[in-house]
C-alpha cells in the first residue's frame, strides 16, 4: 500500500512567498494568525498567505498573515559557485595505477581440484568436502 498526500490549492503555492488569499483559496473573512484570535476578521484581498516549511511533512503548512504581520519574501538561494582547483601534475615516475591490472584467465595459475567434488583443493592438497588426498 502506498500513501500519499491529498493535493489541494496549498500546492500551488511556493515556500515563503506571500501571495494574496483571494488569488488562492475563495472564502469568507477570517483573521491574520499573528493577531490571534482576538483580532479583526480581514477581506481575503487584505491578507498574504505563505506557506512555510515544515520538518515532519514535506507539503509544508499555510498561514494568513495581515500586511502589518507580512513576514518578507525569502531571498532566491545563492547561485552555484564554480570553483577551480590547480591541477598539479605528479611526475612520471610516481603515478601509480588506481587499481591493479586484471589478470586474463589464461595467465592464472591453475588450481588443484578434487576429481570427485569438483572443489579447489587447500595448499596440502586436502579436499575440504570428501577429505580425499589430491595430489
Amino acid at each position: 500500500m502506498k500513501i500519499v498526500s491529498s493535493s489541494d490549492w496549498r500546492d500551488a503555492i511556493a515556500f515563503d512567498v506571500p501571495v494574496l488569499v483571494a488569488d488562492v483559496v475563495p472564502g469568507e473573512p477570517t483573521r491574520c494568525v499573528a493577531c490571534g484570535t482576538a483580532g479583526e476578521l480581514f477581506e481575503r484581498t487584505e491578507l498574504w498567505a505563505v506557506k512555510h516549511r515544515h520538518p515532519k511533512h514535506h507539503g509544508g503548512f499555510v498561514r494568513f498573515y495581515c500586511e502589518t504581520h507580512k513576514p518578507a519574501a525569502a531571498p532566491p538561494p545563492p547561485a552555484p559557485v564554480a570553483v577551480k582547483r590547480a591541477r598539479t601534475a605528479a611526475p612520471r615516475a610516481e603515478r601509480r595505477p588506481s587499481s591493479p591490472k586484471a589478470v586474463a584467465v589464461t595467465d592464472r595459475p591453475m588450481r588443484t581440484m578434487c576429481p570427485d567434488c569438483f572443489v579447489e583443493v587447500s595448499a596440502g592438497g586436502d579436499c575440504g568436502m570428501c577429505g580425499a588426498q589430491v595430489v
